[in-house]
């Protein structure tokens, strides 16, 4: 596979996070509950959601596209980290690669796209209660969604196009457990200055752009619940927006810092890549279920409804039986 004339490398090696065969199956079955714990997670978030009807809102239409999402982002890059700490040769192929680098970048803009949506969301909820149902209507919530995948898809297509013309010499060996465009600019023996400064504006479209959005929403809404006389009434607005706060940090701390800072292969952006790749989609659904009552009380009902289903064919059965 050549994408420029003198390209000659077919395949890379992924370092990975370990070269001790212990600690590597110490690790993938770490990884395994971790991946299984997100799959499992998110699909119930987005069910549930789907189901109870009095989840069936804006925020929560957005909090199941960003379950959907979390699924695909986790799927990029943790099967194949999986089957590579299980295999003595770590190698995954030039196009294979570039098809990663693709998918980790659309997915991480349209994670960064769908939380500044969110923070939009509670900003027309609690700055302008009376007017919600009207600023964020079913045909502008769809159309915010849309947006976000195809601005991310559309940014992470320009940078790969880039990518493809990158020629890839003697130097075969990624320090890290998956393929991310930064990783690849020490690999090549072509000039890079085009695809950094492309991915720097990139970084900073995004990071600015949305960080923009959410950090503007919540000085409208900071100042709006400071407003609200009952403290009763104020610990209600801050309990709608503390999960989404919290994810942000999560998601904006870690990937922000790997893509603007220089790559090194040092384990800091191994930690900073596992934290918005794989931590970060797991531990989702757990802040919006333990920290809302209304998916929790939404959980309970779907439980409720299943247990009473499985009673109900149980009797049928042994009527039938009898």
């Amino acid at each position: 596979m050549a994408f420029g004339n003198h390209s000659t490398i077919t395949e890379f090696f992924l370092l990975g996070l370990s070269a001790d065969p212990k600690i590597q199956a110490l690790l993938f079955v770490l990884f395994l509950m971790i991946y299984l714990l997100t799959l499992m997670g998110n699909l119930m978030m987005i069910f549930v959601i789907h189901t109870d009807s009095k989840l069936h809102t804006p925020m929560y239409f957005f909090l199941s596209h960003l379950s959907f999402q979390d699924l695909f982002y986790s799927s990029v890059t943790v099967p194949k980290m999986l089957e590579n700490l299980l295999s003595q040769k770590k190698a995954i192929s030039v196009e294979g690669c570039l098809a990663q680098v693709f998918f980790v970048f659309a997915t991480t803009g349209i994670e960064a796209c769908l939380l500044s949506v969110m923070a939009y969301d509670r900003y027309a909820a609690i700055c302008h209660p009376l007017l919600y149902g009207q600023m964020m209507s079913k045909q502008l919530c769809v159309n915010l969604v849309w947006g976000s995948w195809v601005v991310a898809f559309l940014d992470a297509l320009i940078n790969i196009l880039l990518a493809l013309n990158m020629d890839f010499c003697e130097l075969q060996t990624i320090h890290h457990y998956s393929c991310e465009l930064p990783s690849l600019f020490p690999l090549s023996c072509s000039d890079t200055s085009t695809n950094a400064a492309m991915l720097l504006c990139s970084a900073l479209l995004h990071a600015i752009g949305t960080c923009l959005l959410i950090f503007f929403s919540y000085a409208r809404i900071v100042s709006t619940i400071l407003s609200i006389s009952s403290t009763s009434g104020r610990s209600k607005a801050f309990s709608t927006c503390s999960s989404h706060l919290t994810a942000v940090s999560l998601f904006y701390g870690s990937s922000i810092l790997r893509y603007l800072m220089p790559t090194s292969g040092s384990s800091l952006e191994l930690i900073l890549s596992i934290q918005y790749s794989v931590i970060t989609p797991l531990v989702n659904p757990l802040i919006y279920s333990l920290k809302n009552k209304e998916v929790k009380a939404a959980l309970r009902r779907t439980m409720l409804r299943y247990l009473q289903c499985l009673s109900t064919e149980d009797i049928e059965y042994k009527g039938e039986v009898g």
